[in-house]
């Protein structure tokens, strides 16, 4: 918490009002919060158990002003983000929503092959499509209002249910500003990556979204991939080759992202050039080399149990929507 206050303060625009909910941390957090507020015009509003759109819904309707930055606790902002996600809103009455961007903060071998298997580069975002992360979003208060706010039903995937219903009403006046940045740490483990994206895909089923691109994954891994395997033992074993164009489809996008994400956590190889233990700079090159292995192999293993989590997540999020029957998101009142 204290990285995105910090941030908050080293802003170029400051924020005319930072309203904050804590929806009932155990920690420190609250008091960290608090240790801002000689710094910052804060609100801190505490609703024990509420979920995250109702942290969000609670925090915008205290809000005084008419133009709404969104961000969340886990990110560090760019020192211009503020003033550049708010500037079409600034200087276009008609401009409605503003969708920013984040940039990964990993710290590790596992967290950059994280990145580069789950996070967008801003050059594969088409502006026309793109729905925003609410790490990284502006809007007036007034499409807040018309699409009733963030989904209180949902406890994941909220964000993703607000965009696609401010769309409906925005037709071409949502500006996607890249430079907006917000830097985003990745999970660290297999396991909360796992109970991450498990939840993500259980929000899916209770929103009932992208039910093409679950019925494909599940097409590959109980049709696909087990007829192939079959084929190759009762045929021959060459058409087990089979499942290589389908790898390379597969992984060639989070490779190809790895030459474009800037390592900045690994430097080894470079101090070490300068200097002059011949043994230190051995060990840095081995511990490079070691790092790079590692990450390649890092992504299939990624990519597997984040689709093994989906697919565990979404018929949860199905049955509880036929159990709980939610209201239909896709009706949405046109702005006045």
């Amino acid at each position: 918490m204290h990285r995105l206050m910090r941030s908050l303060v080293a802003q170029t625009r400051l924020p005319d009002e930072v309203v904050i909910v804590d929806g009932g941390s155990t920690d420190d957090t609250v008091a960290i919060l608090h240790s801002y507020a000689d710094r910052l015009p804060l609100r801190v509003i505490i609703e024990q158990g509420c979920n995250i759109s109702e942290g969000r819904n609670k925090a915008i309707a205290a809000a005084q002003g008419d133009i709404i930055a969104v961000t969340d606790a886990g990110v560090v902002l760019d020192p211009r983000w503020l003033e550049r996600i708010i500037q079409p809103l600034l200087a276009d009455p008609i401009c409605q929503m503003v969708g920013g961007f984040f940039t990964p903060d990993y710290t590790s071998t596992f967290e950059l092959a994280m990145s580069a298997t789950v996070l967008p580069l801003a050059d594969e975002i088409n502006p026309a499509t793109f729905l925003p992360s609410s790490r990284s979003v502006a809007f007036r208060k007034g499409i807040w209002e018309t699409v009733e706010g963030y989904p209180e039903w949902l406890d994941y995937c909220e964000d993703l249910i607000f965009d696609l219903r401010a769309k409906q009403i925005l037709d071409d006046k949502l500006i996607f500003v890249p430079d907006a940045l917000v830097a985003f740490r990745p999970r660290g483990s297999l396991r909360s990556y796992f109970k991450q994206y498990y939840l993500y895909a259980r929000g899916d089923g209770k929103a009932d979204l992208w039910r093409k691109r679950h019925a494909a994954r599940y097409l590959t891994y109980l049709v696909a991939l087990p007829v192939v395997f079959l084929l190759g033992w009762l045929v021959h074993p060459l058409l087990w080759l089979l499942v290589l164009p389908g790898a390379y489809v597969y992984l060639r996008q989070p490779y190809s992202r790895l030459g474009k994400l800037k390592a900045t956590s690994y430097k080894l190889q470079v101090e070490s050039r300068q200097s002059s233990d011949a043994n230190q700079y051995d060990a840095a090159s081995n511990s490079a080399l070691s790092a790079q292995y590692s990450v390649l192999l890092y992504i299939p293993m990624i990519r597997v149990v984040g689709d093994v989590a989906k697919m565990l997540g979404y018929p949860v999020g199905w049955w509880w929507r036929l159990r709980n029957h939610p209201p239909n998101w896709k009706r949405v009142k046109m702005l006045k």
